[in-house]
């Protein structure tokens, strides 16, 4: 099942995300970090891959069809408090 989101909106639900947030949900879902941003509009395919994110020109930044939108709820899960991020030694 698809999800349809602007790119502004999905970059606005990244730039939410507390400290962390992307490792978690990468080692989560056994994934690269990279490829995690990638699914919110980062673009470093020599370390991380595309995955489902198809972008049209528009306003707001365009329409992102995302393929799976598991990465998206699990973001949406971390701002209500309902996952926890651990605290990450960098």
């Amino acid at each position: 099942m698809s999800t349809t989101i602007t790119f502004n909106q999905l970059r606005r639900i990244k730039d939410s995300l507390p400290k962390g947030s992307i490792r978690s949900i990468a080692e989560s879902l056994g994934l690269n970090v990279e490829t995690v941003r990638n699914y919110f509009g980062g673009a470093d395919y020599v370390r991380g891959h595309c995955i489902g994110i198809h972008i049209e020109q528009g306003p707001d930044g365009g329409v992102v069809e995302l393929d799976d939108p598991t990465i998206l709820l699990m973001a949406h899960d971390i701002l209500k408090g309902k996952i926890a991020v651990p605290i990450y030694n960098f």
